[in-house]
């Protein structure tokens, strides 16, 4: 007894397995679209068509614009031929208003439109009406005044009813959830999956970037459709007007995972080997009919070594660390030049500031007389530069000098990373010696040359700048007369003035 429960519960385990496995997913190339680069150069999609308002760029395609009363649609070429498959969309409806119109679908029919039809026909959501197969519709607008939109919802139809716009499909749908998808930051996804005669939508209400965020809106069972059909997205404005963007479209079949994959036979097998053979000859004999025509001309580099070819691990870390000292080298060499300016110019100041005369200006120019001197001769003050720019020179020197410093400890820095990186590569390469040791030495003769450049412009002595002398240019008695005389003064305007105000007040 216990023998037999222990196989009916193997048994069971064994089909709970069988069913709890997921599909095997197979992408459809043939069926999808997504950018970028989405358009070519002729302004085609590959392996699908655009018609109406729609418009294709690069990030993806504007089924319509902004627009009143605009119609587009974007459908497959070929056909997807399978019992079960997986669509995702990623869609972006965005608007000015708080109400949009009309609404966007996407479709799995048996037939699919063409830029042939006439677009008056083109009445659900910009594709035609009375299909055969599934549209699932992102429906903005309220047209039954029931408060329940935007919505989204699935409608199956065998190619014999016409959707119903006054009531919005409330009694044609199989199922449908509210969704506000207008405005969001991010694309809203949609994902439809119809697998053993399940239908599935699942929706990403646009939110979140996370590409696994996903929420069942709806599921029906029993739901048959089309063996194949086109795959295509359709929109339309009415009134209100939005902007409908497909962003991309990922469609894959889905398979039973308990299938055997399909085996290539043993008489395939010999035929592919044959081939490959003779493919084989047929490119050994064009290289030697190639090497007796051209004999000066080197052998075909596809057949080297493959060390040739391939770089191991220490080769690349060894080109990694000599690009690197190269670069290290061009910058140290682009910092000795303006070093070597910086030298120049201040030994070009100092030697203007030793070699002006007593008595000149910064210029050539000669001083001004001073306050306070005397025409005939009497007071001859000794006439030198101004004390703002003794004051401006002095800061230019401390300025140039802490930049200096700065440098310094800089180019200190990068001698310790280059001698890193010289043994970390030392290590690397096991232990051997660097492949170009005279481009290293001639490295650290340049650092030691600009070290002591550096070193040398620091210690230099800089030169005095003597102050100019303060002489008495005025008396006391002359400066407490001039203020007196300025106080006499505003004393008499303020009088002056406030008698005006009050003559002028007499008129009003």
């Amino acid at each position: 007894m216990s023998t037999l429960f222990q196989l009916s519960l193997l048994f069971f385990c064994l089909v709970i397995s069988a069913f709890g496995q997921a599909p095997k997913r197979r992408f459809e190339y043939k069926l999808s679209f997504k950018g970028p680069h989405l358009v070519q150069r002729d302004n085609t999609v590959p392996f699908w068509e655009y018609f109406g308002d729609a418009l294709a760029g690069d990030e993806g395609i504007r089924i319509t614009p902004s627009l009143r009363s605009k119609k587009g649609s974007v459908w497959s070429k070929n056909k997807l031929e399978n019992n079960g498959w997986e669509i995702e969309a990623g869609l972006r409806i965005a608007g000015r208003g708080r109400i949009g119109a009309d609404g966007m679908a996407i479709w799995f029919t048996e037939n699919r439109a063409s830029a042939q039809d006439d677009p008056n026909t083109n009445v659900v959501f910009g594709a035609a009406d009375k299909w055969n197969g599934l549209g699932v519709f992102l429906d903005s607008f309220d047209n039954d005044g029931q408060h329940n939109n935007p919505y989204i919802m699935g409608v199956v139809n065998n190619g014999q009813v016409s959707y119903d716009h006054q009531s919005d499909g409330s009694n044609q749908h199989i199922g449908g959830c509210l969704r506000d998808f207008r405005n969001k930051p991010f694309p809203v996804r949609i994902k439809i999956e119809y697998y053993n005669n399940m239908l599935t939508v699942r929706v990403n209400n646009g939110l979140t970037n996370n590409a696994n965020d996903f929420e069942i809106c709806f599921t029906a069972m029993n739901v048959v459709l089309p063996a194949s059909g086109y795959v295509g997205i359709s929109a339309a404005t009415g009134g209100l007007a939005d902007d409908h963007d497909a962003l991309y479209l990922l469609t894959h079949t889905l398979h039973d995972p308990t299938a055997q994959t399909a085996q290539i036979s043993d008489a395939e097998r010999e035929k592919f080997e044959r081939e490959f053979k003779q493919y084989q000859e047929e490119l050994d004999r064009a290289k030697q009919q190639y090497q007796q025509e051209h004999p000066d001309d080197r052998m075909n580099q596809y057949d080297d070594e493959d060390g040739d070819w391939f770089q191991g691990q220490n080769e690349k870390e060894l080109r990694q660390i000599f690009d690197g000292q190269n670069m290290i080298h061009q910058a140290l060499r682009e910092m000795g030049r303006k070093v070597d300016e910086l030298v120049g110019r201040q030994e070009m100041v100092i030697s203007r500031l030793n070699s002006m005369p007593t008595g000149q200006q910064v210029g050539g120019q000669p001083p001004p007389p001073q306050v306070g001197q005397q025409q005939g001769g009497q007071i001859n003050m000794q006439a030198t530069i101004q004390r703002h720019e003794v004051d401006r020179v002095l800061n230019n020197q401390n300025s140039l000098l802490q930049q200096l410093g700065e440098l310094k400890y800089t180019i200190a820095d990068v001698q310790q990373k280059a001698m890193a990186i010289q043994s970390q590569g030392g290590q690397r390469a096991g232990g051997g010696a660097l492949q170009d040791p005279i481009a290293l030495h001639e490295f650290k003769d340049k650092m030691n040359n600009v070290a002591n450049d550096v070193r040398t412009l620091l210690n230099r002595p800089q030169g005095q700048v003597q102050c100019p002398s303060t002489g008495g240019c005025l008396s006391t008695t002359f400066f407490l007369i001039a203020l007196v005389v300025q106080f006499v003064l505003t004393i008499g305007y303020m009088v002056y003035r406030s008698n005006r105000d009050a003559q002028a007040k007499k008129f009003y």
